[in-house]
């Protein structure tokens, strides 16, 4: 059965004061953690797709690595509608970095059959790195649609549109093929009732690194140092009676910033 993977994070939640432990690693144990935002966005394409393609037969597993609480963010998927869920979780992946992360996932995405399409968030909201798309791109060989906010699929290829500042751009490429969406693409789904009391009850595969035949990468990139952001403060004011002289300041101050 062809699969499309549905990468997920847990991670703090947005609203929780953030804080670094003494090794300058995000300290995930005081505060609540739940599934990454734009994951939810993710998990929404990888349903509607599905859905939106019966007879191509396609299921949807979500995949997360972390510790063992961070099942709760694969039930949240599951909630939603996925098929299955994977947990990768060993003590030994601790302070993993993106390189480890991607590393340690294309092992696990090795162990399900008939991987299709993976999606997942433009950048998560603890790290806001936006590398596992491309790091996975390179690992597996595969091409990468970045940054979507609308996806389809029709026959065997994979359809996107991206906006920036440039514009609008239509992008496609054939399957298997990894994507990321942002927050503007289709509203997530809220899960029922029915879903949530499945999604509390399912059992979860677990995989530890024995199981997918590979040792821990070392993080290729620390922290060493960290300082509190210092609090914002009140902007220049340009008041003047006459508007050309007005005009000329802030000309002048937008050129010292090298932003004209």
């Amino acid at each position: 059965m062809p699969t499309i993977v549905a990468l997920v994070k847990h991670v703090p939640d947005t609203w929780s004061t953030k804080s670094l432990n003494d090794d300058h690693t995000l300290d995930r144990t005081s505060v609540d953690n739940v599934i990454d935002e734009v994951n939810e966005y993710s998990v929404e394409q990888a349903l509607r797709l599905r859905d939106n393609n019966p007879d191509a037969g396609y299921k949807v597993v979500a995949l997360t690595m972390g510790p063992a609480q961070a099942d709760e963010a694969l039930r949240k998927a599951l909630a939603m509608g996925a098929d299955d869920a994977v947990l990768v979780s060993d003590d030994s992946l601790a302070g993993a970095d993106a390189l480890s992360t991607a590393w340690t996932l294309n092992a696990a995405l090795n162990k399900l059959d008939d991987v299709q399409l993976i999606t997942a968030g433009t950048e998560a909201s603890d790290a806001s790195t936006g590398l596992l798309a491309g790091l996975l791109a390179e690992y597996r060989q595969l091409p990468a649609l970045t940054g979507l906010h609308k996806v389809e699929l029709a026959d065997g290829t994979l359809q996107g549109t991206r906006e920036d500042a440039r514009g609008t751009w239509e992008l496609e490429a054939p399957l298997p093929a990894i994507v990321t969406v942002n927050d503007k693409s289709d509203k997530p789904r809220f899960p029922n009732f029915k879903g949530l009391m499945a999604a509390k009850k399912a059992e979860i595969t677990t995989f530890t690194l024995a199981d997918l035949g590979i040792e821990a990468i070392a993080p290729t990139t620390s922290v060493s140092a960290a300082e509190k952001r210092p609090p914002r403060t009140a902007g220049e004011v340009i008041s003047e009676p006459n508007p050309q002289d007005a005009a000329k300041k802030i000309a002048d101050f937008l050129s010292a910033k090298n932003l004209i």
